[in-house]
């Protein structure tokens, strides 16, 4: 069954967003609750969330917010272990990119965890921070690409 790509709209929907990214990231890798769940995470023009679906299964999801210089922020891009390895990271952030073309974006930045360097360089990122640092206990690099 193929993957099935949503552009939030509903409460319901964000629920099943902020479900995975509970698992994922407060649950897996223990980033404290407050410093998950923000003021962009409502249904709102300043956000975007997408939410993947396989098997009728919310899978994975992430958010996209307005940068500088008209440039979108990938962010909270999280994939439920259990769908891991299965293509579903690359299908969702594709589908953010073509979501932020639709929003008249010209580029994409990204805080990436280290470990996902190389996901995100395969896809086209390049890492334009000169160290790493820290953002809630774990090392980043911040990337970017053009749309």
């Amino acid at each position: 069954m193929a993957a099935v790509i949503i552009s939030v709209n509903s409460e319901q929907q964000l629920k099943k967003c902020l479900d995975i990214r509970t698992e994922v990231f407060v649950e897996e890798q223990k980033v404290p609750i407050d410093l998950e769940i923000d003021e962009y995470d409502v249904i709102s023009p300043d956000a975007t969330h997408v939410l993947v679906e396989l098997e009728g299964m919310a899978a994975a999801t992430g958010r996209i917010t307005y940068y500088k210089d008209n440039s979108a922020k990938m962010q909270r891009i999280a994939v439920r272990k259990s769908f891991r390895s299965q293509g579903l990271g690359r299908i969702l952030l594709l589908a953010m990119e073509e979501r932020a073309r639709e929003l008249g974006l010209t580029k994409s930045v990204l805080d990436a965890q280290c470990q996902a360097e190389a996901f995100y360089a395969k896809l086209g990122y390049e890492t334009i921070s000169t160290e790493p640092f820290y953002d809630a206990g774990i090392l980043h690099v911040r990337m970017e690409k053009p749309l």
